[in-house]
């Protein structure tokens, strides 16, 4: 005898209704999935990749190599940079002494040679003065003895004033100067060194390469990253939690976790609940949550390694905080 189509509709309404209240999750379990924050390794300046030192899928520790640039440019400006320092070293030195020994050796003879002319002129004075008394010169020659002695005294004071100037360092406003074109050369140097040392980039952390988006040969843009790391405790959870069970969760409390191959449940801290809801993403929905809107919450684990990236998971909150 045929099932009354009735007792059939009445069956299948049963049974979807009990599939529902099966696949629902209690207030305090909620679907979501592990999410990883990478590292975007890029060099500040434009260059060709000359050298790839890892691989997609390698570990790597804190400061190991891991791409360098073409950086004959930079090199170039650094040596250029390095000879204009030295230069500019050795005025700001220069302009804190006096003339140099032979500079000075001239500047004493020409004061020596003064001493002895003012030394004649006033031996000719005298003899001189001693003629016209006896009557044998005019006045006249008398006058033009004093005017040499004159002259030769003056020249003698010009080359002692010259001596003590040799011995003198530059003046003060071209030693500021000099001292100034000195760091300015200092500072180029270092920038100089520097964009050479960012054709080169290092693991900035313990981490496995995710992925290498460039190849050796092909040309990088500045700030373009070359490849991309994930640190071990870069991975965390982000699940999906109603309004109604928003008040159970905060920063710092304790979740759990579990997830297919993981094996037993391991402890997650909540670091962070969105202040805005969003629909819950299509990658966790399920029936019953399709179209509720939910606040998203980021757990990380206590001990990092145990989740992967896109894997789903299932929360569980704790009594503890």
């Amino acid at each position: 005898m045929p099932t009354p189509p009735r007792l059939i509709r009445s069956l299948i309404l049963l049974t979807a209704t009990l599939l529902a209240s099966c696949s629902d999750k209690p207030s305090s379990a909620w679907s979501g999935y592990a999410e990883g924050d990478y590292l975007y390794i890029a060099a500040p300046i434009a260059g060709r990749l000359d050298t790839l030192a890892v691989e997609a899928g390698q570990s790597v520790k804190k400061d190991a190599p891991l791409f360098a640039l073409d950086d004959e440019v930079e090199r170039d400006a650094q040596r250029q940079a390095t000879a204009q320092q030295n230069a500019a070293q050795a005025q700001a030195m220069d302009a804190t002494k006096g003339h140099r020994a032979d500079e000075l050796a001239v500047s004493q003879a020409q004061v020596r040679q003064a001493q002895a002319a003012v030394t004649l002129a006033q031996n000719d004075l005298t003899r001189q003065q001693q003629l016209a008394t006896q009557g044998f010169v005019a006045p006249a020659r008398v006058t033009d003895a004093q005017t040499s002695l004159q002259q030769a005294q003056a020249g003698l004071a010009q080359a002692t004033a010259s001596l003590r100037v040799a011995h003198l360092p530059a003046r003060e406003d071209e030693r500021l100067a000099a001292q100034a074109s000195a760091s300015a050369a200092s500072a180029a140097v270092q920038q100089a060194q520097w964009r050479t040392g960012q054709k080169q980039q290092t693991s900035p952390a313990d981490a496995t390469v995710a992925e290498v988006f460039y190849r050796p040969g092909e040309f990088v843009a500045a700030g373009q990253p070359v490849l991309s790391l994930l640190p071990p405790g870069n991975v965390k959870a982000r699940f999906f939690v109603p309004e109604a069970a928003l008040p159970s969760v905060a920063a710092g409390q304790t979740v759990r976790i579990s997830c297919d191959g993981c094996g037993a449940p391991f402890a997650a801290r909540i670091t962070r609940v969105a202040t805005q809801a969003e629909f819950t993403p299509p990658v966790i929905y399920s029936n019953a949550q399709r179209a509720k809107m939910m606040f998203m919450v980021e757990a990380l684990p206590d001990q990092p390694g145990h989740l992967h990236p896109g894997q789903p998971l299932d929360v569980q909150a704790t009594s503890g905080h």
